[in-house]
């Protein structure tokens, strides 16, 4: 769980950060290995890879996504409305 003092919220956000690097790392492999060859063969079975298009479209919602995390910071804000009893 978050905590209020930021503490918990930069080891959430930069655990977050790590797995979609490693993620996005993935897909740009992946997307080498198709624009090398889009189907090999193995043996006497011929195989396909994904389309290029579905992991040209994941590494930019990657992108963005780290993007929003890096310019976020690794704390949120968040603003308070006080309302004083009488």
């Amino acid at each position: 769980m978050p905590e209020r003092n930021g503490i918990l919220m930069e080891s959430t956000n930069n655990d977050r950060l790590n797995v979609l690097q490693k993620r996005l790392n993935a897909y740009y492999k992946a997307e080498e290995k198709i624009l090398r060859s889009q189907s090999f063969s193995i043996g006497t079975k011929q195989l396909t890879r994904t389309s290029l298009a579905q992991v040209q479209a994941k590494i930019k919602e990657l992108e963005e996504e780290i993007a929003i995390i890096k310019d976020r910071g690794t704390v949120k804000r968040r603003s308070v409305r006080v309302v004083p009893f009488e």
